[in-house]
């Protein structure tokens, strides 16, 4: 299991009317999360987009707990618990302080950008996720 977190601070233009974090903007906050994960495990998903490969959202579930507001200091986690196939499947939990405020998951697809076809991950990057993992 990879897991990481990070911090982020919620923007009035996150918030709705009543204050409260939009919900599709959790969407962005677990691109946040996935995104710092993957630099953190070093490779940062540019160097996917260098070897053509994009990762396409194939699914998102989102659990809504309790709101998130303006200057929130949210603690993104996020988890890969598997290794990867054609598609990659990334857990989250978004926290204030420790009062949990969202659950869910992403899968992405790896795709060729110049076919438009799901392909495997590139082998650097199943190198990289199978060290971490077994730690």
């Amino acid at each position: 299991m990879i897991s990481f977190e990070t911090q982020y601070r919620i923007l009035y233009a996150h918030t709705d009317v009543m204050g409260v974090v939009n919900n599709i903007r959790y969407l962005e906050f677990f691109e946040v999360g996935r995104n710092e994960m993957m630099r953190s495990m070093g490779y940062p998903y540019p160097q996917l987009e260098a070897q053509n490969i994009a990762l396409p959202l194939v699914e998102a579930h989102i659990n809504f707990k309790t709101p998130a507001r303006y200057d929130d200091m949210i603690r993104i986690v996020a988890t890969l618990k598997d290794l990867p196939t054609v598609r990659i499947k990334i857990d989250y939990e978004i926290f204030v302080e420790d009062r949990l405020v969202v659950t869910g998951y992403t899968t992405h697809s790896f795709l060729d950008m110049k076919r438009f076809k799901p392909v495997r991950p590139p082998v650097d990057f199943m190198d990289v996720v199978r060290k971490l993992i077994n730690n």
